[in-house]
């Protein structure tokens, strides 16, 4: 974490992105298989993953969870985050994320930048940074 000096009552460090899922090990495995991350928390209803530099992405098991449409309507769930990862080759990244399980979402709003969705349906981009 950060050596910042704190403020009492104000938070110190972000300590990561928490996503629900119905599974939340079914979507971690996702993860894990994606990034390569390790697991450093591992409970029936939580799964918390970390990367390089203390990065950490967790997931909890929610039973009621509608997965978020992408692009966004009206009348459905929207997206709340979504989550961007940096890579060298856009086209062994796709291999790699469509082999880990994501799907290429039908829309794709740029050049440089893929959008997917993982097993519980959260939108997620590879980009090449230019």
């Amino acid at each position: 974490m950060s050596d910042t000096p704190h403020r009492d009552g104000v938070p110190r460090a972000f300590a990561g992105v928490v996503l629900d899922a119905p599974d939340a090990r079914e979507l971690a495995a996702f993860y894990r298989r994606l990034l390569g991350w390790e697991t450093v928390d591992d409970e029936p209803d939580w799964v918390s993953l970390e990367g390089p530099g203390d990065t950490r992405i967790s997931f909890q098991t929610e039973p009621e969870y509608r997965p978020p449409t992408w692009p966004a309507r009206r009348d459905r769930q929207q997206m709340m985050l979504h989550l961007d990862f940096e890579v060298d080759d856009l086209e062994a990244a796709h291999r790699h994320a469509v082999a880990a399980g994501a799907t290429l979402a039908g829309f794709q709003p740029q050049d440089g930048v893929r959008v997917y969705t993982d097993p519980a349906g959260h939108p997620f981009c590879l980009f090449v940074q230019e």
